[in-house]
């Protein structure tokens, strides 16, 4: 069966995350499964002594005869207490070492797969199973085992002890409750398969969930008044899954009812049979009490275990989720013996006949595309949204690979080179970069950690990127915590562009890639920062995507792009003078820089 692998590869993982713990836990399970045995058989020996004290003895005598029993009952009782709060201590610390070792594995695995895998609905569905679904369940099929060896224990010693008096009362007990196996196991599997259903209708309840509570889109619901639009959305989805787990859970509670009357059949059944015996001599009072509890306890047991053995079904089909996830390959092809990044560089960088799609698009980013970075020098690149100037970076970093063609640095071919060592050679500030709930000294040693503790090199690239005088007027300046999250002070968006700018050039790598530096700044901003531009980049190779041609001018070699191709390449006074595209576009955004004439 295919649960039975998954059933070990679950146990598996929660015996290395705990092992001792796991160990005191199955041998606490086992005594514990012992005492409900112990305790029916020692009340069927103090039943025995009080009725026969009552016809042969005086009735001080039959309690004191029954005095050692009763007192073992009810030391039984207390040490059963004990081993349940020793268990449940035990379950908790394996609970949180299995949780943080989940965890990890998860973390590990996220940030080894290729960025490609975020790119689909598909991917994110199967991440969120993992991490929501799955997490808890190596040590839920631990607990449900747990419960079905405890289980079995106790119904093992009642089932040989009723089976003294017929060998079919054992059959009688565990035939009425097959019915109710066959209700678990039906419910279980119309669970998973409306759980795998509704995943993404889920994970679009806590997205619109999040809209009507996050910050960051707070002032859009009210200005735009989107509030009540995010509310029916939310309740629209919400219905449907609470309709279909009402669904899932009337289906389950008939079945139930037509199972335990089944197994109340049966045990009435054995009672009756076992009490006729009595009223003919041929039992004892203690055997029908014994009987009557073994009855009791046992299809208890039978239920719970049915009940378990669902649980430990329904554990194995999330675990899948989560060892599928776990089973992830990335796509990128990293070289067995990779050739050392080339240090320092003395060629460049060069595209050469690069084609590109974006993975499930069937949009073509880049076509024949060919261009060359050369090394120390700056290089622009310019061009209406999506035409494919983004994606030059993302391939620099090698977060994917071209369908066709070949990126070399120094003549090596990308794919021979440590894609780590590689990018720790890479500076980029992206176009929306992450802002870091932590101090604005943190945010910045983000870009090289090995300066979190240099202050100088922190403030150095904080005055370079202009974000000196921002973080200054903080009120703990650079010990400063930044963001709503955690309590911290706000930043504008173009503070926050700066701080990441800081952290860019923080890295001092030697190929810096800038996807449009300024889009956020103010005009004085911008000229304060254009005016320390080639002092930034001198020495580096870096590569700077703007719509802003008083940023572009400043680079070296400025190529305009369309359609995934170059269609100009020159200086800034050569493409002027061209009277190309380019012209043309500087020209009109000049004129909407310049101010209105007056009347």
């Amino acid at each position: 069966m295919k649960c039975i692998p998954l059933i070990w590869q679950g146990l598996g993982l929660v015996w290395h995350s705990a092992r001792s713990w796991t160990m005191a836990w199955a041998l606490l399970l086992l005594v514990q499964g012992l005492v409900p045995a112990a305790q029916v058989y020692l009340m069927r020996i103090t039943i025995d002594i009080l009725a026969v004290g009552g016809t042969r003895a005086t009735a001080e005598t039959a309690v004191r005869m029954a005095g050692p029993p009763v007192l073992a009952i009810g030391l039984l009782w207390i040490f059963s207490l004990v081993l349940a709060s020793l268990i449940r201590w035990v379950r908790a610390a394996q609970t949180e070492l299995v949780q943080d070792s989940i965890h990890a594995l998860i973390h590990t695995k996220a940030l080894e797969l290729d960025v490609a895998f975020y790119e689909n609905a598909e991917s994110y569905d199967m991440l969120h199973r993992a991490k929501i679904d799955a997490l808890s369940q190596p040590i839920a099929l631990l607990e449900s085992i747990g419960v079905v060896l405890q289980n079995s224990v106790t119904l093992v010693a009642l089932a040989a002890m009723i089976a003294m008096y017929a060998w079919w009362l054992p059959l009688l007990l565990i035939g009425s409750a097959l019915p109710g196996l066959w209700s678990v196991a039906r419910y279980v599997l119309r669970e998973h398969a409306w759980r795998i259903a509704n995943t993404a209708n889920e994970r679009r309840s806590r997205y619109f969930d999040s809209m009507l509570t996050d910050r960051t889109s707070a002032a859009e619901m009210r200005l735009f008044d989107l509030g009540e639009y995010h509310m029916a959305s939310f309740r629209t989805l919400r219905q449907i899954l609470r309709t279909g787990r009402l669904a899932l859970v009337r289906a389950e509670m008939k079945s139930e009812l037509f199972a335990g009357m089944i197994a109340w059949g049966g045990g009435i059944a054995g009672m009756l049979w076992l009490l006729m015996r009595t009223a003919h001599g041929l039992a004892k009072l203690g055997d029908l009490v014994l009987c009557y509890q073994a009855f009791l306890q046992g299809q208890k047991l039978l239920r719970s275990l049915l009940e378990s053995a669902g649980r430990i079904y329904r554990s194995t089909l999330f675990l899948e989720n989560l060892f599928l996830f776990l089973s992830q390959m990335p796509r990128l092809v990293v070289p067995v013996k990779p050739t050392p990044f080339p240090s320092p560089l003395r060629e460049g960088i060069r595209f050469e006949r690069v084609t590109f799609s974006y993975p499930g698009s069937t949009h073509t980013a880049l076509s024949d595309f060919s261009l060359t970075l050369p090394v120390g020098t700056s290089t622009a690149l310019v061009g209406h949204n999506g035409a494919g100037k983004s994606t030059l970076i993302k391939l620099l970093c090698r977060f994917y690979d071209p369908r066709e063609g070949q990126i070399f640095i120094d003549g090596i071919a990308m794919d021979r080179l440590d894609p780590a060592e590689l990018r720790r050679s890479v500076t980029v500030l992206f176009q929306e970069p992450v802002r870091y709930h932590s101090s604005a000294a943190d945010n910045i040693a983000m870009g090289d950690l090995t300066a979190i503790a240099e202050r100088d090199r922190i403030h150095s690239a904080a005055e370079s990127a202009g974000a000196a005088g921002p973080i200054g007027r903080l009120p703990q300046g650079y010990d400063t915590l930044l963001g709503k999250w955690f309590g911290g002070a706000e930043l504008s968006v173009g503070e926050w562009q700066r701080v990441a700018l800081a952290r860019a050039f923080l890295r001092r790598s030697p190929i810096i890639a800038l996807d449009e530096p300024t889009s956020a700044m103010d005009s004085w901003a911008e000229a304060d920062w254009l005016g320390k531009f080639r002092q930034l980049t001198e020495g580096h190779t870096s590569l700077m995507i703007t719509h802003r041609f008083t940023t572009a001018m400043h680079a070296n070699m400025i190529h305009v792009m369309a359609d995934g191709k170059i269609t100009e390449s020159g200086t800034h006074e050569q493409l002027v003078a061209a009277g190309g595209h380019y012209a043309a576009s500087w020209r009109t955004q000049m004129q909407d820089l310049a101010p209105n004439p007056k009347p």
